[in-house]
C-alpha cells in the first residue's frame, strides 16, 4: 500500500491558496459519503457484507470511523459514511488491489454506488478550546474553477503501441453536452510505453459525464476495438468485469493549481514519473508543493499543472507556455530549485542518476489527441 509522507497527526492545516483549486494534501480531516442503492431482497446480505468490511477496515492506516445508515423512507437506500485523518490514506487504501477484491462481495448485491468525498472545513461541538490548526480544518474554503478533472490509465500489450495510438487517435468526438448541468470540456491522451493514460475535464457531475461517454456509439466502438491489445482482458458486456477493470483504471486527480494567466499558444503536454514502490503519494506530494510555489513566478512556463496519482503511477499534465521543447527542464518538471530536484530522484523507479533533460525526455509522454468541446 502507497505510504504518504508524514502522518496526518503531524501535519497542520495551512492557509489555502487561492491558486490551487483542488488538493488531497491540505492534511485535514477527510469525510467520505457511499450512498447504495440495495436489490429488492438483498438488505440482509448487504448488511452481513457490510459487517465484514468493516472489520477489515478498522485496521486499515488512517480510518478513523464509519457508520451504515438505512433509509427511512426507502429500505433499498443505504449512507454509508467515513472518516478519515486526511485523505492520503484513504486514497491509497481505496485505490489498491486491497480494496478492490474487499468490496467484491458488495457488489452482487447493490444496483448502484456514489461515492463523493469532502475535506472537513467547519465542524461543530469538541471541545471549545480546541483550535481549527489542532482539529486540521482549513482556514478557509477552496474557490475552484467549475471544473472537475479525472483521468484512466491502462496497459496495453508491448508491440501493440502504435496499433493502439492510431485508434485513439482517429475516433469521432462525442456529444459534449450531457444534459442542463453536465458537459465535457475536453479530453487529453497520452502515452508512454504500453501505458495509455486519458484525461477528462467536465462542467458539472463527474459520475454522469463518464455514463454518457460510454453510452456514445463511437466510444463504445473505439473500447470494442482496443480489447484485444489489452493486457488486462474485460468484457464490456458484463457489467462486473467492466467494473472491475475501470475500478483499476482510474487515475484520479490529487492536485490541480493555475498561474492565473492565460495563453492561447500555450501547449498541452504529459510528464510520467513512475515511482519507487510506495513512494507515489510522497512523490505526488512533493510535485504538488513545487507547483504551488511556482505558480506565482512570472519566470515559470507552466500555466496549469494537474497531478494524477494511483499507486506507484504519478503523471502530471501541464499547460506550457512556448512549448515543451523551449522550457528549462527543471521549471518542465516541476522543479525550481535543486534540492527538490535531488529528491525526486529518490522517489523514481528508474532514471535517477540521469542528468534534468534527459530525465524529462523520459517523463515525456508521447501525444495521441487533445480535444476541446466547443464552448468550453
Amino acid at each position: 500500500m502507497t505510504t504518504t509522507s508524514a502522518p496526518a497527526s503531524e501535519r497542520l492545516t495551512r492557509q489555502v491558496s487561492q491558486r490551487v483549486s483542488q488538493s488531497v494534501f491540505d492534511g485535514s480531516r477527510l469525510r467520505v459519503v457511499l450512498l447504495v442503492d440495495v436489490h429488492d431482497g438483498a438488505q440482509q446480505q448487504f448488511l452481513e457484507a457490510y459487517e465484514q468490511l468493516c472489520n477489515q477496515v478498522a485496521s486499515v492506516p488512517g480510518h478513523v470511523s464509519d457508520q451504515l445508515c438505512q433509509s427511512i423512507e426507502n429500505p433499498s437506500q443505504w449512507l454509508i459514511t467515513s472518516e478519515w485523518e486526511s485523505a492520503p490514506p484513504f486514497l491509497a487504501w481505496v485505490n489498491s488491489e486491497e480494496h478492490v477484491q474487499m468490496v467484491e462481495p458488495l457488489h452482487s448485491c447493490v444496483r448502484d454506488t456514489r461515492s463523493l468525498r469532502f475535506h472537513v472545513v467547519r465542524e461543530t461541538g469538541g471541545p471549545a478550546e480546541a483550535t481549527p490548526a489542532k482539529r486540521r480544518l482549513q482556514a478557509s474554503p477552496r474557490i475552484g474553477d467549475g471544473v472537475i478533472r479525472h483521468a484512466l490509465t491502462f496497459t496495453v500489450k508491448p508491440g501493440s503501441e502504435a496499433a493502439v495510438a492510431k485508434i485513439l487517435a482517429d475516433y469521432a468526438s462525442p456529444e459534449p453536452r450531457v444534459d442542463d448541468t453536465t458537459r465535457l470540456c475536453r479530453t487529453s491522451l497520452f502515452m508512454h510505453g504500453n501505458r495509455v493514460v486519458r484525461a477528462i475535464e467536465v462542467r458539472g457531475d463527474l459520475l454522469t459525464a463518464l455514463r454518457h461517454v460510454a453510452r456514445q456509439p463511437e466510444v463504445r466502438a473505439v473500447e470494442e476495438a482496443i480489447n484485444p491489445y489489452l493486457e488486462q482482458e474485460r468484457d464490456l458486456d458484463d457489467p462486473e468485469s467492466a467494473r472491475v477493470f475501470f475500478t483499476r483504471a482510474a487515475l484520479p486527480a490529487v492536485h490541480h493549481v493555475t498561474a492565473e494567466q492565460e495563453d492561447p499558444q500555450a501547449e498541452r503536454h504529459a510528464l510520467y514519473y513512475p515511482a519507487r514502490p510506495g513512494c507515489g503519494m510522497r512523490l505526488a506530494e512533493l510535485l504538488a508543493r513545487q507547483d504551488e510555489a511556482a505558480a506565482g513566478s512570472p519566470y515559470s512556463p507552466v500555466l496549469r499543472s494537474t497531478i494524477f496519482q494511483r499507486d506507484d503511477v504519478v503523471v502530471r499534465l501541464i499547460d506550457v507556455r512556448g512549448g515543451l521543447d523551449a522550457a528549462d527542464p527543471v521549471l518542465a518538471l516541476g522543479l525550481p530549485d535543486p534540492g527538490p530536484a535531488t529528491k525526486l530522484t529518490t522517489l523514481l523507479d528508474e532514471a535517477a542518476d540521469a542528468d534534468l533533460p534527459r530525465l524529462l525526455g523520459l517523463a515525456r509522454m508521447d501525444f495521441v489527441t487533445d480535444r476541446r468541446s466547443p464552448e468550453a
